[in-house]
């Protein structure tokens, strides 16, 4: 895409330095040539083995349309780290927003060829050819003439020479540099021209927001907003942002904008109201909800465009999904997705799927080519059947609605593969969800791939190839997933939420970073999950089988909790020798006192596996008791007393048993602490 381009988008390049004694741009000695930017790898790499050949080291393009206008500079898919350099470099440095257009001025004049130079002009309603006699540097705009021959496009059939002149002559033949494309030159003169008025172009475009001025000048404004504004536009470009943020994004842009004008007039008009009157007051008022409602909008503006804060803010917005509810005619529809359609195949699915029962009444059948459209188009107790091939899907699998999902054949045989970076593969917030018999497949994701945000999501016989996160079980949020794969994540293969139920039974979790991360669940505020593990094969992760998180903060207090109370001492598993077996608490024994409701599994096998499932029982049983019993000190200094403060009596929250644990990187269970 960048190959040709001067690297650093032409700043501090060989090219530059030809034209060092013009410009005074280039530094005093010729740099060398950049071979990888700090922000280009290797792919991006761009191409600088012709900056010693006389000529441009820019591409040409040719624009679209009937007229035949000449090619023009190829300036607008600079990477990243060009465009960075050139502002951090040599266009804003460390200017404050009032000094913006200072700044960019004193560059222009450094780099820009004050004429001799042809563009076209183009905007929304035509493009014409124009010769650049003069440059405003301190207006950022160039002194324009109609080109010979004249050449114009436009989408008026109206617009005539004579018109365009009138047009020209309205604004004294000055036009902004921002609205001109470079008219492309095999000299490599006017190269500097064309890029510096990329840079600028793309920065009205892109960067600059019309209240930047009056913001605080404490602060460097290319940290403070060119930068993080930069990062966003490129991760949006390369589909690291979830679709549904970048719709709110540009709905917050707007919303600021209009209320920046409304704000701007009103403080217009009161500049010219005579002092103390009623209308000065009341516009006053109207000022002030203005003025704090754009403070909002930037904060929230701000949210989005700071990477880490982007990332939570994201997940939020995700989570909220409306659900469709029952379809207006009351009918339930079955969904077949299948990229093409035979005889055969229609049969089968007749007899295997369509036709189960005697018909009590006719079924309506929907056909879809992808199973995106088809869990758009689906309502309430809605069926999707998805027939085996390898489906790629361009965007999120959204399901508010109590749906079935389920793939005719094996697993490996029907394959949807998810393209797009920034947006969560499957999110779930319907009340009774189920998906079986499909294989889910990432690449190059930055999100996770099943988020179940609340409701109940039962996962069966699926594989899960994953790229980042595996599955979120959210605050709230019930997840059941059995005879299932997953691998591949580069953080937790599951990560279950404070408040959560978790049921795993007879699945393979493995060659992810941590197996089973276990967050937090020891503030007050948080109750306890419910996890229920069994039959599980949890190995060759990076990390731990599972892992719990909780603060520093509790380390200490839990063998304080431990020492103090006779509870606890009926959790602890010896696990060192067989010495220790008479005073080991039984397994069964534990897991029974912990759940009330647990059947006996034999105990003819005590291997690494089942100490390992034991020792995340008595962790997660300790840490529970040591919820309660901080819950119970805070009660009591309030003088409040509880009625029962026996941990038995709570509904407990744990089932783990016949879990094998196999070649973690770190063993089976661990504890993170923050």
């Amino acid at each position: 895409m960048a190959d040709g381009l001067l690297a650093g988008g032409g700043l501090g390049s060989e090219a530059m330095a030809r034209d060092h004694e013009r410009t005074g741009w280039a530094a005093e000695e010729e740099p060398a040539p950049l071979g990888k930017g700090l922000f280009e790898d290797e792919d991006s790499c761009s191409d600088c083995s012709n900056h010693d050949k006389p000529g441009t080291s820019l591409q040409s393009f040719v624009p679209e349309g009937k007229t035949h206008f000449p090619e023009m500079f190829q300036t607008s898919h600079l990477l990243f780290y060009e465009r960075f350099r050139a502002y951090q470099d040599y266009i804003l440095a460390d200017c404050k927003a009032s000094e913006v257009k200072e700044f960019t001025a004193e560059f222009l004049e450094k780099v820009l060829e004050p004429s001799g130079w042809r563009a076209v002009w183009h905007t929304n309603v035509f493009k014409v050819l124009v010769e650049i006699t003069d440059v405003d540097f301190a207006a950022l705009k160039a002194v324009v003439r109609l080109a010979d021959p004249y050449l114009c496009e436009s989408q008026v059939s109206t617009f005539t020479l004579e018109c365009m002149k009138e047009l020209l002559d309205l604004k004294e033949h000055q036009l902004p540099l921002q609205e001109l494309w470079v008219v492309f030159d095999d000299s490599g003169v006017f190269d500097q021209t064309a890029l510096a008025i990329e840079h600028i172009r793309f920065f009205y475009q892109n960067i600059w927001r019309s209240w930047d001025e009056e913001e605080e000048d404490e602060y460097d404004y290319f940290v403070r907003c060119v930068e993080p504004r930069l990062r966003l536009h490129y991760d949006i470009l390369e589909d690291r942002v979830p679709s549904g943020l970048i719709v709110d994004y540009q709905n917050l842009l707007t919303q600021c904008d209009e209320s920046y004008r409304k704000f701007l007039n009103l403080r217009s008009s009161l500049s010219n109201c005579n002092s103390d009157s009623e209308q000065e007051n009341i516009s006053m008022v109207e000022g002030l909800k203005l003025y704090s409602e754009i403070e909002q909008l930037k904060q929230k503006l701000k949210l989005i465009e700071n990477p880490l804060l982007r990332y939570v803010f994201g997940y939020q917005k995700n989570s909220n999904i409306q659900a469709k509810g029952i379809r207006p005619s009351g009918q339930k529809v079955t969904h077949v997705v299948s990229s093409t359609m035979t005889t055969g195949l229609l049969q089968s699915l007749v007899r295997d799927k369509l036709c189960l029962e005697p018909c009590k009444e006719e079924i309506e059948i929907q056909f879809h080519s992808d199973p995106l459209s088809a869990i758009n188009a689906c309502y309430e107790g809605d069926t999707v059947i998805v027939c085996p091939g390898c489906y790629v899907v361009h965007g999120t699998f959204s399901i508010a609605d109590s749906i079935e999902l389920e793939g005719y054949g094996l697993p490996d045989d029907i394959v949807i593969e998810k393209r797009g970076k920034g947006d969560t593969f499957v999110d779930c917030t319907g009340a009774d969800i189920k998906i079986s018999g499909i294989k889910f497949v990432q690449h190059d994701a930055v999100e996770g791939i099943l988020i179940i945000h609340r409701g109940k999501t039962t996962l069966e016989n699926c594989v899960l190839q994953c790229e980042t996160t595996g599955v979120t079980v959210r605050t709230s949020a019930e997840f059941l997933m059995k005879n299932s794969d997953l691998y591949g994540a580069k953080g937790a293969g599951i990560e279950i939420y404070p408040g959560s139920k978790c049921t795993l039974s007879d699945n393979g979790i493995h060659h992810c970073k941590e197996g089973i991360l276990i967050k937090d669940f020891l503030d007050e505020h948080y109750d306890i999950p419910k996890i229920t593990m069994v039959n599980n094969v949890i190995h060759n992760n990076e990390g731990y089988g599972v892992v719990l998180v909780k603060p520093t903060i509790f380390s200490d207090l839990q063998e304080n909790a431990q020492d103090e109370t006779e509870e606890n001492k009926a959790f602890k598993v010896q696990t060192s020798g067989e010495a220790d077996v008479a005073e080991r608490v039984d397994l069964e024994e534990l897991i029974e006192c912990a759940t009330g409701k647990m059947e006996l599994y034999t105990r003819a096998d005590l291997s690494e596996q089942v100490e390992g499932n034991c020792e995340i029982v008595n962790e997660l049983v300790a840490a529970s008791t040591q919820k309660g019993q901080l819950k119970k000190k805070r009660l009591s200094e309030l003088g409040i007393t509880q009625a029962d403060d026996n941990l038995m009596s709570q509904e407990m929250f744990v089932l783990i048993v016949g879990n094998q644990f196999k070649w973690n990187g770190k063993g089976s269970f661990g504890t993170f602490l923050f």
